[in-house]
């Protein structure tokens, strides 16, 4: 069995952040390298036919969705599902300590418009960097939980040191 690589958190919450609707992030988890694969790369890795009408530069991904497809060497990293932004966001509002500023925020997320109010909301307030700490901070969090429970050694590059070793390694 081949020990899985260190991977660095601010990699894994970069690539959390990129996210976007029909792309995928995966972990090798031998070289700890994240890979962006589309679905339509895995829709081509899914074909019997040859790759020939497939452009250049989009070969080399869908070798590796083939890859990805048909071995355990790689490792999806958390979506937006796992993530859940609103969760966060509902956190944050009721994490604040004014209680006025508290009720206008957490009533500003709920129903339709919720992700646009919140925006205006937190630049009108001059809470803006609050937030953007506060969900960072979830962020790491949430890639030290999927990296703890797959078992992954990463180094917490925020103090630019190892912060987990996995004790059956």
């Amino acid at each position: 069995m081949t020990k899985n690589a260190s991977v660095r958190l601010s990699e894994i919450v970069d690539a959390m952040e990129m996210q976007a609707e029909g792309s995928h992030q995966f972990l090798h988890l031998a070289t700890g390298e994240i890979y962006y694969i589309s679905d339509e790369e895995f829709d081509y890795a899914k074909q019997e036919e040859p790759l020939d009408h497939i452009p250049d530069w989009q070969i080399e991904s869908v070798e590796r969705a083939k890859t990805i497809l048909s071995t355990e060497e790689y490792l999806a990293l958390p979506s937006t599902f796992d993530i859940h932004e609103y969760a966060i966001m509902e956190r944050f509002c009721l994490s604040i300590t004014d209680d006025a500023l508290r009720d206008k925020m957490y009533n500003a997320i709920k129903g339709s418009g919720a992700f646009r109010r919140f925006k205006e909301n937190i630049f009108y307030h001059n809470i803006e960097q609050d937030w953007y700490q506060f969900r960072e901070e979830a962020f790491y969090k949430i890639a030290v939980d999927w990296c703890n429970d797959n078992k992954i050694p990463f180094i917490d590059d925020r103090n630019k040191e190892k912060s987990f070793k996995n004790s059956s390694q």
